[in-house]
């Protein structure tokens, strides 16, 4: 089969790599229909994660059908329609007891990671029956691929760790996918003011258009005082960073008010300074999360509804075998005005 494959960083090849077989009784073989590129993929061909080896196959979302399942799988079966969570859990040890699948002893954020990844023709799912979610009819499939991480990380991370509630101020920091993600899922609370920071003209467009009450560029402003200024110099009470750098961290700590929550969803590479000389009297809270993907079923209710449009992230569709190109695109994202890719094989 054909997959995108990590040679080292800043190094990706379209290649043939072995076609995965069952290797325990637990797991599913998955041909995989739709997936895309993640933030995070990026972050791999920088080298920020550096326990990526050479030769691993890419990416940890996408939905597929179900080729052949292990002896142990109780609830699908060949010819079944998945989505895949980004997220492996065995669904028994300690911390998938707590619903912390991300830190499951088993599994956790494997796929693209420590085991071969989605952005492949076929893709082995250790422990199916707690990893994988069946499609209901009719459901626009590469709109779900939606939910195989960036909702569920913007819903988790950021708007259920950020404690967003009705009438909140709140700024997110990074218009990206998994900003735009906490936008979407932030409105479920009705915030009282919805403010998102980038330095995108473009990618902030699209936030108002998503129902950001402003979009804050800080190539041409102070955010800061802007900030400061919609909330009667008192900050945020919620500030969300979904970007992951060391400078979004700490312009995070000057946006939020005395009693608010920064929640952190980027994924940092580098070390970032916390100012513990101006916070330790301000009563904040400071919180960090690998996404579970326990939210998925709720997330797929409110898409049933039409509450949620995942539909609305995606921007450029590409055959599956145009995976190099895709990432050249999403790599440039400014230039290209790209949201999310779909990989159609």
């Amino acid at each position: 089969m054909k997959a995108i494959v990590y040679h080292g960083p800043g190094k990706i090849e379209w290649e043939d790599k072995p076609k995965p077989m069952l290797l325990e009784d637990t797991d599913a073989i998955i041909k995989i229909t739709h997936t895309t590129i993640c933030g995070t993929d990026l972050h791999i061909l920088k080298g920020d994660v550096p326990e990526v080896s050479d030769g691993r196959i890419l990416g940890h979302e996408g939905v597929g059908i179900i080729e052949e399942v292990g002896t142990a799988v109780r609830r699908f079966k060949p010819g079944d329609h998945m989505l895949i969570s980004c997220i492996t859990s065995c669904g028994s040890c300690s911390y998938c007891k707590k619903g912390m699948y991300s830190h499951c002893e088993n599994g956790g954020w494997i796929l693209g990671h420590l085991i071969d990844g989605t952005q492949a023709e076929y893709v082995r799912i250790p422990f199916a029956d707690n990893s994988l979610y069946p499609i209901p009819h009719h459901m626009d499939e590469e709109a779900l691929v939606m939910l195989s991480d960036i909702l569920p990380t913007g819903y988790e991370c950021g708007v259920l760790n950020g404690e967003v509630k009705p009438g909140d101020h709140v700024v997110i920091v990074g218009a990206g996918p998994v900003g735009l993600a906490a936008l979407l899922t932030a409105k479920f609370y009705s915030p009282g003011l919805l403010m998102v920071i980038d330095t995108d003209e473009n990618r902030l467009e699209v936030a108002k258009q998503f129902g950001a009450d402003y979009g804050i560029d800080s190539k041409q402003v102070n955010p800061i005082e802007i900030v400061k200024g919609l909330t009667e110099g008192k900050g945020a009470d919620v500030v969300i960073e979904a970007v992951g750098i060391p400078a979004t961290f700490e312009l995070c700590q000057s946006l939020v008010a005395p009693g608010g929550i920064i929640a952190n969803i980027g994924v940092h590479g580098k070390p970032a300074y916390l100012h513990l000389e101006t916070l330790w009297s301000h009563n904040i809270k400071i919180t960090t999360r690998l996404v579970d993907t326990i939210t998925i079923p709720l997330l797929f209710k409110t898409v049933q509804s039409g509450k949620l449009l995942p539909q609305q992230l995606i921007t450029h569709h590409f055959a599956l075998n145009d995976a190099l190109y895709a990432y050249r695109i999403f790599g440039h994202a400014a230039q290209e005005k790209a949201l999310k890719v779909i990989l159609t094989a």
